[in-house]
């Protein structure tokens, strides 16, 4: 069940933004500041502490997550609050069944058994591959630095006993001072404990491991074999649990490699399926033609077309099973599909006579009917050039006739005076 006792404390919905936590927080304790009403200490205190929670992302987060007993464990680690925090609030303010407005009997009433440690964060890598690497399957190799547990001191950061608590901030690892904004209002802010560099914990100089330096991790290389599947595809990611960086009271997380697909010369894929463009000239669209395609695992794939079957410009014709094969099923295959671009002849590739008995082998030409009558004019067909076009050019027309002054008559005028 889903923990939402902090943000009834405070009067909010789990999902309020941090000015809405902090604006209730402000108007409860104006309300039962102690200034204001000795009664209401323990009021404050828990409007307080859920304040304290609710306003720092990371533990808000690990409240979330695993309620108030997740709090609880944290702050063995110094991550939060420390022992006094918790003594005070969860064996005073919580300690009773029926006083507690959270329902809990203390320490031990709270959850009925340990969670696990936290996890670490991920850390992610990118492994650049070709197509073929993702066609065949791939076996690379990884070097990367991590941290680990220092293994002399066992992440204790020096000798046994030897750590304690920090005075300044208590075992926080974080420095929590009040100031007043008013009459019964204070502001609760939190900064980083400058004595400890939010540990809560510190060790004397002579006490600290020779091997970590009182850092309690070390820096090592370690190399991951990397197994790229056949059919795996552009941002896919591979696991490795466990791997990720270790630190003290945290479970490792994981190291997750992220495969960057990188563009190949001749195919593109969709999928399952493999495409390639290839040119044909006009002869070989009208007359059939054969040709090789290198695939990616290295055959030489003959592609042939009859004669007399006609390729369109863009046509795109399909070879079934040549395609990608399917993610942990290779055996399986989509298709390979060829787009076709026709290039025709240049100017005047063939001399008259050879075009007339062009023409009698080619279909025959739709009939064409003169038109008669006064109103027929033929024209010429000429290239065209999109950088210029015949409204552009009227355009500079009445533009070059702005410019000059010839008798005084305006631009408009004298075009329209050219034209009668």
């Amino acid at each position: 069940m889903v923990d939402t006792k902090l943000y009834d404390v405070l009067g909010v919905k789990k999902h309020a933004s941090d000015g809405e936590i902090k604006k209730a927080y402000y108007k409860l304790a104006k309300e039962f500041h102690p200034d204001k009403n000795p009664e209401s200490e323990e009021k404050f205190k828990e409007i307080s502490f859920a304040y304290e929670v609710l306003s720092n992302a990371e533990k808000r987060e690990t409240y979330d997550r695993y309620g108030l007993q997740g709090l609880k464990e944290g702050a063995g680690g110094g991550g939060f609050g420390g022992a006094d925090l918790f003594g005070d609030l969860f064996g005073g303010i919580f300690g009773g069944m029926g006083g507690s407005p959270f329902g809990f009997g203390g320490m031990g009433g709270m959850g009925g058994g340990r969670r696990g440690r936290r996890r670490g964060e991920d850390t992610y890598h990118p492994l650049r591959v070709s197509l073929e690497d993702l066609y065949n399957g791939k076996t690379s190799k990884l070097q990367l630095s991590k941290t680990i547990i220092c293994k002399k001191c066992n992440g204790l950061g020096g000798k046994a006993g030897a750590t304690v608590r920090c005075r300044v901030c208590n075992g926080r690892g974080v420095k929590v001072t009040l100031r007043q904004l008013g009459p019964g209002m204070v502001q609760q802010m939190q900064s980083v404990c400058p004595e400890c560099h939010g540990e809560g914990e510190a060790i004397n100089e002579k006490d600290k491991c020779k091997e970590c330096k009182g850092k309690k991790v070390n820096s090592e290389s370690k190399i991951l074999e990397v197994h790229v599947d056949k059919g795996m595809k552009d941002g896919q990611k591979i696991p490795f649990r466990g791997e990720g960086d270790q630190l003290p009271d945290l479970e490792p997380g994981d190291v997750i490699i992220v495969l960057q697909q990188k563009e190949h010369e001749v195919f593109s894929r969709d999928n399952d399926n493999l495409f390639i463009p290839h040119k044909l000239s006009l002869t070989e669209a009208l007359c059939g033609f054969e040709f090789t395609v290198k695939h990616l695992d290295g055959r030489e794939l003959i592609i042939k077309h009859p004669p007399g079957t006609v390729i369109e410009p863009g046509k795109v014709k399909v070879v079934k099973g040549e395609g990608f094969p399917h993610y942990r099923n290779p055996f399986e295959k989509g298709d390979l599909l060829v787009k076709f671009d026709v290039i025709f002849p240049p100017q005047n590739f063939a001399t008259t006579q050879q075009l007339k008995k062009l023409e009698k082998i080619l279909p025959a030409r739709p009939k064409f009917e003169m038109p008669e009558g006064e109103h027929v004019e033929e024209v010429n067909l000429m290239e065209y050039d999109d950088t210029r076009s015949s409204g552009g050019g009227r355009r500079e027309a009445y533009h070059d006739d702005d410019d000059e002054d010839d008798d005084g008559m305006p631009g408009g005028q004298r075009v329209q005076c050219a034209h009668q």
